[in-house]
């Protein structure tokens, strides 16, 4: 982020423009990370209904050893993401962001088998209020976030921790126990994942480069997003 109020502009970089022209900057910048993500759920929503209501392709993903790859390739997916987007073209960052959020879909399908439809429709508007409250307040805020953004990373690497070993544990207090830290701290990364993102806004940067930035950002969003719908499930979800 630039460094100060410059006369008789904004110091972004090597450019100097003015305040109106960097916010309008800024706004057009954040809409599209939140148009990335939105479209995104969108589409693991779609994929998600598609399979959860189809008994066969549930029985084919889940009843399987084939289950391990849907639940583990958008883990693996991620991580190839992140580490090699900088290498990639534009146009490739954007299939393989795409091609995640149609993995995710699959790897939650099973919820339209496990929970009415009624609750995960209601769970997914409670996300949504509690995901934009969160978002709104860390673009607003003057406080500084990072400290926190620390601690609360520290936290979603224990929890990743504790969901493995509860697969072996079958835990259902252990469960309940993740399920309510997830929803705080994934809470707290979106308001420090916003301001991070207001904050590393660079309108020099221009072109792919702020292409990618826009959908390393969305991804960041997206995953909190999904982290809170599904622990919110996982504690109000209705099954059937």
């Amino acid at each position: 982020m630039a460094q100060g109020w410059q006369t008789p502009g904004w110091q972004t970089g090597a450019k100097t423009i003015d305040r109106a022209e960097y916010d309008a900057g800024l706004r057009t910048y954040m809409q599209r990370v939140f148009g990335y993500m939105a479209a995104a759920l969108v589409i693991t929503g779609i994929v998600a209904f598609f399979v959860g209501n189809s008994p066969a392709l549930l029985q084919t993903l889940f009843a399987t050893p084939l289950k391990w790859v849907v639940m583990l390739a958008p883990l693996g997916v991620v991580l190839l993401f992140s580490a090699g987007i900088n290498r990639m073209s534009f146009a490739t960052a954007q299939a393989v962001f795409w091609g995640f959020a149609g993995l995710m879909g699959l790897s939650i399908s099973f919820i339209f088998a496990v929970y009415t439809g009624a609750s995960i429709g209601r769970v997914f508007f409670i996300t949504a209020g509690m995901f934009l409250s969160a978002a709104l307040y860390g673009y607003t805020t003057k406080r500084d976030l990072a400290t926190m953004g620390g601690f609360l990373m520290m936290g979603a690497f224990g929890l990743v921790i504790a969901s493995v070993v509860n697969i072996f544990l079958g835990s259902t207090q252990l469960q309940w126990i993740v399920s309510v830290l997830s929803v705080v701290i994934f809470t707290g990364l979106t308001a420090w994942d916003t301001q991070n993102l207001k904050e590393s806004y660079n309108e020099s940067l221009g072109g792919e480069s702020l292409g990618k930035m826009a959908l390393m950002g969305a991804l960041s969003l997206y995953l909190n997003f999904i982290n809170i719908f599904m622990s919110l499930l996982r504690l109000m979800g209705n099954k059937e």
